[in-house]
C-alpha cells in the first residue's frame, strides 16, 4: 500500500440505538472490524484513530442552533422520533457528535499531512439532514459540516463533495449549494427517496451536478455517468480537498436500492477520485460512511474502499 490511510471511528457511534428492526442499526458498524480481522495485511497498513466529538459551534457551521439544541434536549429527555424514519435514543448525542468529529479529524489529518486520506466508519449517516430538520435516518450532515469546516478552519478555496449513495444527498446539497467554494456531485437512483436531485437542479451558483439514474442498469453505466459529472464539475475548478459521501446502498442487492454496482465499481470509483485528487490537491481525500443496509456487504465494500484509497 502506497499511502498510509486513516480509519477513523468512535465507540460512541454504536450508542445510537435505533433497534435491530430498523435498517440503520449498529450492526452496520460492527461488521466492519469483524471483516477487517480477516485481513491482517490491511489492518496493519491502516492508521487506526479514535476520532473526537464535534462541538456545537462546529455543528452550527451547517445547522441551525435552535435545531441543534432541540436534538440535544430530545436526547437528554430519553430520545424520541424526529421523523417517521429517524429516531433518537439516550446515546444518540454522543454518536452524532462523534460521527461529525471523526470526519472533521479526517480533514485536519489531510491538511496536516498526517494522513492524506481517511475513511470514517460512523453512524448515524448525514446526507439527508437539512439545516433545521432530521430526515431519512440522518440528523446532522457530517460531510457538509466538514466542507464548511475545511473552508473556515483550513482556508480552502475549493472543496469538491462526491456522493455515490443510492439516495440523493438532498441535505448535503441544501447545506452547501449557497457557497460557491463548494461543489457537489451526486449520483443517485431516480425516481427514488427522497424525490429530489433532478439533473436540471444545479443550485443558485450552478455548483451542483445531479446525476439521476434509473435502476437495474449495467454497472459501468453508473460509474461512467459519475466520472463524467466529476470531470464536468472540475473543468474550471481545482479542488483543495475531496470529500466522499460513501453510501454502499449503491451495491447490487441492497434492500433499500436497486443499483447494480459490485466491489469492482467501489474500487474503480475510489481509484478514479484518488487519481484526480493526486493531480488536484496532493491526494487529499476524506471519506465517510453514509448508507448501506446489508451489513456484511457494507463491510466488504469498506475494505475495498480502504485499499483503493491507499
Amino acid at each position: 500500500m502506497s499511502t498510509r490511510v486513516a480509519l477513523l471511528s468512535h465507540s460512541d457511534c454504536g450508542e445510537h440505538d435505533t433497534g435491530w428492526e430498523h435498517p440503520e442499526h449498529v450492526g452496520r458498524l460492527v461488521a466492519i472490524p469483524r471483516a477487517l480481522k480477516h485481513r491482517l495485511d490491511l489492518f496493519d497498513a491502516l492508521q487506526h484513530i479514535e476520532g473526537r466529538h464535534a462541538n456545537e459551534d462546529e455543528l452550527a457551521l451547517a445547522h441551525d442552533r435552535a435545531y441543534i439544541a432541540r436534538v440535544r434536549d430530545t436526547v437528554a429527555q430519553g430520545g424520541g422520533r424526529m421523523d417517521p424514519d429517524t429516531v433518537l435514543s439516550p446515546g444518540s448525542w454522543g454518536a452524532i457528535t462523534a460521527g461529525a468529529g471523526c470526519v472533521l479529524d479526517g480533514v485536519d489529518l489531510a491538511f496536516s499531512g498526517a494522513a492524506l486520506r481517511s475513511f470514517s466508519a460512523v453512524r448515524p449517516p448525514g446526507h439527508h439532514a437539512v439545516r433545521d430538520r432530521a430526515m431519512g435516518f440522518c440528523l446532522f450532515g457530517n460531510v457538509a459540516i466538514a466542507a464548511h469546516y475545511a473552508v473556515a478552519r483550513h482556508g480552502c478555496e475549493r472543496v469538491l463533495v462526491v456522493d455515490w449513495d443510492v439516495h440523493h444527498g438532498n441535505g448535503t446539497q441544501a447545506l452547501v449549494e449557497h457557497d460557491p467554494r463548494i461543489r457537489f456531485v451526486s449520483m443517485h437512483q431516480w425516481p427514488w427517496y427522497p424525490g429530489t436531485g433532478a439533473a436540471d437542479d444545479r443550485g443558485p451558483h450552478q455548483s451542483v451536478w445531479n446525476v439521476p439514474m434509473p435502476p437495474s442498469l449495467a454497472p459501468l453505466r453508473y460509474t461512467d455517468a459519475l466520472f463524467s459529472a466529476i470531470d464536468a464539475a472540475t473543468r474550471d475548478f481545482t479542488p483543495d480537498l475531496v470529500l466522499i459521501s460513501a453510501g454502499f446502498d449503491c451495491l447490487a442487492g441492497d434492500p433499500l436500492g436497486a443499483f447494480t454496482l459490485t466491489m469492482d465499481e467501489v474500487r474503480s470509483m475510489t481509484r478514479f477520485i484518488v487519481a484526480r485528487a493526486e493531480s488536484w490537491c496532493g491526494g487529499r481525500v476524506v471519506s465517510a460512511l453514509e448508507g448501506g443496509y446489508a451489513p456484511e456487504q457494507v463491510a466488504q465494500a469498506v475494505l475495498v474502499h480502504l485499499e483503493a484509497l491507499a
